[in-house]
């Protein structure tokens, strides 16, 4: 543990509180992708499979249970809730998402650090999360308009890849047998797909203007 995975971890589980005050608070989940919710879920499903066998600290148990259980009470809602489940816009969340889950499951079994069962779920999902956000990216810019909360969680989700990021390059000068090239390209993959949402939503801020991306 290090202060820059420290912040990753927190900013995440911002992000997490933040999408769970829109939909709890407003009853509301317009301009948040089904489909992104969905790869989350398959993501630390696929992640966390060392939760049955391997114990590592209690913080990190704690923080695998609330990234499982949230993304699920995310889906859940959007599909069945029967009150937030009419504000999801299924016309504009059309990203073909099979298609990234197909393809990482097929880098993962071929670009994998050690061919195990547990090692190749663990590539499927650091390579799957790069590209997640790719969902919810093209509705907002399909609506053009954001609203202020789905935003501060989408800027969040961002920063918390960018941590890591900075977490990976410390742990790289710092532990001298730190491998996890797989984690390094991928974070670096996933924080360029946020590098135009930044762009728009920081001169938002300097405008103290609403949120509005490029068709």
């Amino acid at each position: 543990m290090n202060i820059f995975r420290l912040a990753g971890d927190m900013t995440h589980l911002i992000s997490v509180l933040v999408l769970l005050l829109k939909i709890y608070a407003t009853k509301s989940c317009s301009g948040i992708s089904l489909k992104t919710q969905e790869l989350y879920a398959i993501v630390f499903l696929a992640r966390y499979l060392d939760l049955f066998t391997d114990f590592i600290s209690l913080y990190n148990t704690v923080m695998k249970l609330v990234f499982i259980g949230s993304s699920l009470a995310i889906v859940w809602c959007m599909r069945y809730h029967r009150v937030v489940r009419r504000s999801y816009d299924r016309e504009l969340d059309t990203f073909r998402y099979w298609i990234l889950v197909a393809a990482c499951s097929f880098l993962a079994l071929v670009l994998h650090e050690k061919f195990t069962l547990q090692e190749v779920f663990w590539a499927f999902s650091i390579y799957l999360e790069a590209v997640a956000i790719l969902p919810q990216l093209v509705l907002l810019q399909r609506s053009g308009n954001v609203d202020n909360l789905t935003g501060q969680y989408v800027f969040f989700l961002g920063a918390y890849r960018a941590f890591y990021i900075l977490n990976w390059i410390y742990r790289y000068l710092t532990e001298p047998h730190f491998t996890r090239w797989i984690s390094c390209v991928s974070g670096l993959v996933q924080t360029a797909l946020y590098a135009d949402f930044f762009y728009y939503y920081f001169i938002s801020w300097k405008n103290n203007a609403k949120l509005q991306l490029p068709a």
